[in-house]
């Protein structure tokens, strides 16, 4: 069994990953979903062997524009999304990641929430780890076991 914490749209928020550094340390992996790519420079320091950043549409810090891991043999694909229009449909994202052989497909861009599936695809978008005042931001947890992925949003209440 592997664990993955999925962030995204931190914009600055460089408190709330602070208050998510135990977790860091106790999952397989930890992927950060562009738009503050530059927040994650110490986790990344810290963790360099299980962490990937993405660059998003509003980085100017250097990090991969798109990546795929295989994960006990789940392949999994991550980017920000905005370069497969996501906040117009998922269609485009799902087809991608078929493409690439990746029964999951990580996203953030839309600041919303999301774990569904389309096309046979898991998608997960954790939100934004920096939210609105008033609304709270969110994370995600992602965990592969065998051959089976499951994800589970949490909200800023609980961290």
């Amino acid at each position: 069994m592997k664990t993955m914490v999925i962030l995204s749209d931190t914009h600055g928020h460089r408190e709330g990953i602070r208050r998510l550094e135990r977790l860091f340390a106790e999952n397989d992996y930890v992927l950060h979903l562009g738009d503050g790519a530059a927040d994650m420079r110490e986790v990344s320091a810290q963790y360099p062997e299980k962490t990937f950043v993405c660059q998003g549409n509003c980085d100017l810090y250097p990090a991969l524009s798109e990546w795929e891991l295989d994960v006990e043999g789940v392949r999994v694909f991550f980017c920000h999304g905005h370069r497969y229009r996501v906040k117009s449909g998922l269609t485009a994202l799902a087809e991608e990641a078929k493409k690439r052989g990746c029964g999951v497909a990580l996203y953030g861009h839309t600041h919303r929430a999301f774990v569904g599936e389309v096309n046979g695809v898991l998608l997960v978008n954790p939100g934004s780890l920096k939210a609105p005042a008033g609304e709270g931001g969110s994370y995600a947890y992602l965990v592969v076991n065998g051959d089976k992925a499951t994800a589970t949003i949490v909200g800023e209440s609980v961290f």
